[in-house]
C-alpha cells in the first residue's frame, strides 16, 4: 500500500516539490547532488552516483570497469542463479557472459561453497545479490575474490540499511554496488531511480560522466555515455526517506520477528534469520510446498500475496542459451516461495490476524 507508506511524509513531500518547483533546477542540480552526498555518508562509502534506475546502475558500474580494462568483453561473471533478472541483464548489456550459481537454500543468497565449481579461466568478477534484504555471506565471498582475484560488485537493490555486525553496510562491501530505489523498495522513490556507490575515486569520477552522456562539460564528450541521471525530483523524495530509513528498517525488523516467533505450522518453512541487522526484510519470504493451494486459501482469507519470482531466470524465453541447464536448487525455491504482507503501514492487528490464518492452514 503505496498511498499509506507515503502518506507520513506528505507534507514534507509535497514541501520539497513546492521547493523543486520554484528552484527552476530540473537536472542534476541541488537535490542530485545533496542525496548523494548524503547516501554515500549512509552506506559509508566515499561516493554515490545518482542513476535512472537500478538497472542502469549495474550496467553502468560494468562498462565502467570494461572502460577502465579491469574487465574485458567476454569476461564471465558468476551471479546467483535465482535473483531477479535484471542482476543477470546487466551482465549482458554490459557485453559479459553470466555465469549462474546455485544459492543457498536457506538465505536464498550466493552460496560460497559453489563458486569454486563455477571458476574458469574467463571468470573476472562476481555479482552478489542481498535479496529480499538480507546480507549474502560477505566474509566468505570476499575471501573467495581475494583469494582468486575477483573483483565483486554488489546488487543491493533490496537491501538499503542492512549491516553486518561491525557496522558495514550494503553497498560498501564491494568495489561497487547499485541500488534501486523503485516505489516499492525499503528507501522508495515516487518514481524510477537509482544509484552507484563506491569509494573509488577513479570509478566514481568515470560514472559520473558515464551516466551523462559521458561529458566532461556540457559539450566535450570523453566517453561513449548513457543518459541515466537521478532525477532532481526524485532525488529530493529520496533525501526526505532517508533520514528516516533506520527507523522504518527497525520496524520492519520488529514485525518479522512478530511473525517468526508465531507462525508455528509445519507445511510452512520460516526465513533464516540470525537476529540482527544484517536483514532489513525488503520481503518477507517463506517456502509452502502446495503454493498454489497456499496462495488460494490466503485469497479467501483477504490476505494478499506475491510471487518473488515465479519462473527462474534459466527458464525466461530472453535467456534461451541457459534454458537447458538444471539447477534443482533455484528451481525448487522458485517453486516454493511465496512474499505475505509486512511493510511499516501494516497494524499490530493486521499482523496477528495474517499470523492466526497461516498457522490454521
Amino acid at each position: 500500500n503505496l498511498k499509506a507508506i507515503n502518506r507520513i511524509y506528505q507534507v514534507q513531500l509535497e514541501r520539497a516539490f513546492d521547493g523543486f518547483l520554484n528552484s527552476g533546477s530540473y537536472i542534476l542540480g541541488k537535490g542530485v547532488s545533496e542525496f548523494e552526498k548524503d547516501f554515500s555518508s549512509y552506506c559509508g562509502t566515499e561516493y554515490a552516483i545518482g542513476t535512472g534506475n537500478g538497472l542502469d546502475a549495474l550496467v553502468l558500474i560494468f562498462r565502467a570497469l570494461i572502460e577502465q580494462g579491469r574487465l574485458s568483453r567476454g569476461d564471465e561473471v558468476l551471479v546467483p542463479a535465482n535473483t531477479y533478472i535484471a542482476s543477470i541483464l546487466s551482465v549482458i548489456l554490459a557485453g559479459l557472459k553470466p555465469v549462474l550459481v546455485e544459492p543457498d537454500p536457506d538465505s536464498f543468497n550466493l552460496d560460497p561453497g559453489q563458486l569454486e565449481s563455477n571458476l574458469s579461466g574467463k571468470t573476472k568478477a562476481i555479482l552478489v545479490v542481498h535479496l529480499y534484504g538480507q546480507l549474502a555471506d560477505m566474509t566468505a565471498i570476499l575471501d573467495f575474490a581475494g583469494n582468486h582475484e575477483l573483483l565483486v560488485v554488489e546488487d543491493a537493490a533490496q537491501a538499503h540499511g542492512a549491516r553486518d555486525e561491525k557496522g558495514r553496510m550494503a553497498g560498501a562491501f564491494g568495489l561497487a554496488a547499485g541500488f534501486s530505489f523503485y516505489p516499492t523498495k525499503n528507501l522508495g522513490a515516487l518514481g524510477d531511480a537509482g544509484a552507484i556507490t563506491t569509494s573509488d575515486r577513479e570509478l566514481a569520477d568515470l560514472l559520473f560522466k558515464l551516466r551523462d552522456y559521458g561529458r566532461a562539460s556540457k559539450y566535450l564528450n570523453d566517453h561513449i555515455g548513457m543518459n541515466s541521471r537521478l532525477d532532481e525530483l526524485q532525488a529530493h523524495f529520496l533525501r526526505i526517506k532517508l533520514d528516516d530509513l533506520d527507523e522504518q528498517n527497525r520496524i520492519r525488523r520488529e514485525m518479522a520477528k512478530i511473525y517468526l516467533n508465531g507462525i508455528q505450522n509445519p507445511k510452512i518453512k520460516l526465513p533464516a534469520y540470525r537476529g540482527g541487522g544484517d536483514h532489513v526484510f525488503h520481503q518477507f519470504v517463506l517456502r509452502v510446498k502446495e503454493r498454489e493451494h497456499f496462495i488460494n486459501y490466503m485469497t479467501d482469507k483477504g490476505i494478499g500475496t506475491l510471487i518473488y519470482y515465479p519462473v527462474p531466470p534459466h527458464h525466461q524465453k530472453a535467456l534461451k542459451e541457459y534454458n537447458n541447464l538444471s539447477m534443482p536448487v533455484t528451481e525448487a525455491i522458485h517453486r516454493e516461495v511465496i512474499s505475505i504482507p509486512l511493510n511499516p503501514s501494516l497494524s499490530e492487528d493486521q499482523l496477528h490476524f495474517i499470523m492466526e490464518r497461516i498457522n490454521r492452514y
